[in-house]
């Protein structure tokens, strides 16, 4: 039989990465991570402060574990800490973000971003000590050295950036999520292929000593608002 036609292999559940909680503990737990995640912001002034390369690729390991369609694993996150290649990318980035600003939002998407103070002016890019630029991959290539078709990208690259950003929270980092409209250019960037899309540009490193968010960044909907129980 073929590799699509063979019955696939089962293997249980190693421990202890299952094991099931008392009630209480799974309550305590569940709330000790809401705590925790409650308190991760956006970020746009940020200190130069390097932060060391294995503690990126740690976190950038975490988001490696998140589901995929078909587990395909249909992401790659190019990593940049060279000043020179930050330069090219806020050049860029703000070429397309004055675009953005000057009538390509059109008023109403200008208006629901006017609370949180944005503008076209993103020295961040430059400042962060690291910049992760996410791409989703159309396809990508087997551990057999076959080239495939990935299923369900978009849905696998955002879980992988949520994974991504809780990591970077834990480490103690502060992230921004920068996303130019169009996002092209950082395929250029990077070196990326054609097949290769764009989704975020994840900024990452110590909030700049007087940092500050708006506050309408702090208003978060209720469960009420946000879940419905059948």
């Amino acid at each position: 039989m073929t590799a699509e036609t063979s019955s696939p292999a089962y293997t249980p559940i190693p421990l202890p990465d299952y094991q099931e909680k008392p009630l209480d503990q799974m309550r305590a737990d569940a709330q000790a991570f809401y705590d925790e995640i409650r308190t991760r912001h956006t970020i746009r002034e940020f200190s130069d402060r390097p932060v060391p390369r294995d503690i990126i690729e740690t976190c950038l390991k975490a988001a490696g574990t998140a589901p995929s369609g078909a587990n395909h694993q249909p992401w790659h996150f190019s990593v940049i800490g060279d000043a020179s290649m930050k330069r090219k990318i806020r050049l860029a980035a703000e070429e397309e973000e004055r675009a953005f600003y000057a009538g390509r939002a059109g008023d109403e998407w200008i208006k629901a971003l006017a609370p949180l103070g944005t503008d076209d002016s993103k020295p961040f890019l430059e400042i962060a000590p690291w910049l992760i630029c996410i791409f989703g991959e159309r396809k990508s290539r087997s551990t057999d050295g076959e080239m495939r078709k990935n299923y369900y990208v978009p849905e696998s690259v955002s879980i992988a950036t949520g994974f991504l950003l809780a990591a970077l929270h834990r480490a103690g980092l502060a992230t921004l999520t920068h996303t130019p409209n169009p996002m092209s250019f950082l395929s250029e960037i990077c070196g990326r292929p054609a097949h290769d899309k764009p989704y975020i540009l994840l900024v990452t490193g110590y909030p700049a000593q007087n940092a500050t968010i708006p506050q309408h960044a702090t208003l978060k909907r209720d469960l009420a608002d946000i879940a419905t129980f059948y």
